[in-house]
């Protein structure tokens, strides 16, 4: 491993991939969010707010983080490679798992695993269709991540060959008052875009629209954090803080928006429209975003910046895990799916099995094959 490497981000990335992976288990059990296989069958009150919230808590930090985290990478990348060797990178790394899971993965998952399709009864028929119709390009699955972030850098690479030369800077990290400030500005950004595009209306390109000025602000954010070394500057104290009120003050706030919003029997005016749900919402995600992202980094550069020979090798595989989840956790679901058990109790059962699994799967097959380490690693 090279000496350079801020091994607390790579540990962050690894916890966020395996909140990811569990939170595609509770869209399986759960029957919220947007999965490939739901499991049919009642959910009782209890279990509905603990996934809910576990769903909404992910959803509302961990993508956002991603794109803070890939940003913050991003000048130093382009100052050492130039151009051209950045654009070739970012269509290796990013481009090539993308296609590989719209070919490949997306069909072994609809297609085989689940037995739906498109172009009639035959699978050949349906695969031929699948291909020549173009409707690959909108079945990136999870790699929707990899092909917005592929679109981000690309223009970035675009807006660096016209700009002047960026030069390093040293400014301080914003005010409190400023922060605050950015989370009523992305929140109130992301209420406009859900008047007229809300959560649950259909993606473009698999992009939900509705979670993108959270995208693209903070992956903005992570190119500024880099030139003045904002993730160096935060304090642990300050970090911990934002940590521990994004986790209580996001429960607390989250339960009194849904029990006054009506969730339990609508979720509509949370999707979108001119409610005050949709924008209490949306103040509520961009809070945990910025909360969890401040807490986490901080946190994890002063009491997590090391890692032992599993932590290790899990970091390594933690992208290929990200790329090949899918069909090996819906595999597992199929397998577990006559096991009578509530649905918290089979998502908690299947994340301890899929987790070892997942990175097992991949340490032995991707990890040893030199072409797909590279690509995958």
């Amino acid at each position: 491993m090279k000496k350079n490497r801020l091994l607390y981000v790579d540990n962050i990335r690894l916890l966020v991939i395996i909140s990811i992976v569990v939170h595609h288990l509770a869209n399986t059990y759960s029957g919220f969010g947007y999965w490939y296989y739901t499991e049919p069958g009642q959910i009782e009150f209890i279990q509905t707010a603990v996934l809910g919230f576990y769903q909404a808590f992910v959803q509302g930090h961990t993508m956002g983080l991603l794109f803070l985290i890939a940003g913050y990478f991003i000048p130093v990348t382009y100052d050492k490679k130039g151009a051209g060797k950045f654009i070739k990178d970012k269509l290796f790394r990013l481009g090539i798992p993308t296609a590989i899971y719209m070919l490949i993965i997306h069909p072994l998952v609809n297609f085989i695993l689940l037995g739906k399709r498109i172009g009639g009864a035959n699978l050949l028929n349906t695969l031929i269709e699948y291909i020549t119709s173009f409707h690959f390009i909108n079945c990136s699955g999870p790699l929707w991540f990899a092909f917005a972030l592929l679109i981000f850098s690309l223009l970035y690479a675009v807006f660096r060959i016209f700009a002047p030369a960026v030069k390093e800077s040293n400014k301080d990290i914003p005010a409190f008052t400023k922060i605050l400030i950015f989370i009523l500005l992305i929140g109130a950004c992301s209420f406009l875009i859900r008047i007229v595009k809300p959560i649950d209306s259909p993606p473009i390109l698999n992009m939900r629209l509705a979670h993108f000025a959270q995208y693209i602000s903070f992956f903005i954010v992570g190119i500024i954090s880099r030139r003045n070394s904002w993730f160096e500057k935060l304090d642990y104290k300050t970090g911990k803080a934002w940590l521990l009120w994004g986790i209580l003050l996001g429960i607390v706030s989250y339960a009194a928006i849904m029990i006054a919003g009506g969730a339990f029997f609508s979720f509509a005016p949370y999707n979108g429209g001119l409610t005050w749900q949709n924008a209490a919402y949306s103040l509520w995600e961009s809070f945990i975003l910025l909360s969890m992202s401040v807490g986490l980094i901080a946190v994890f550069r002063e009491k997590c910046n090391k890692q032992n020979k599993l932590i290790k090798t899990m970091s390594e595989n933690a992208f290929s895990v990200y790329v090949f989840h899918t069909p090996i956790i819906i595999i597992l679901t199929l397998l577990f799916a006559p096991l009578d058990l509530i649905p918290l109790a089979k998502t908690i059962l299947l994340s301890l099995i899929s987790i070892p699994v997942c990175f097992l799967s991949t340490n032995y097959t991707i990890q040893k094959v030199p072409l797909l380490r590279k690509i995958f690693r």
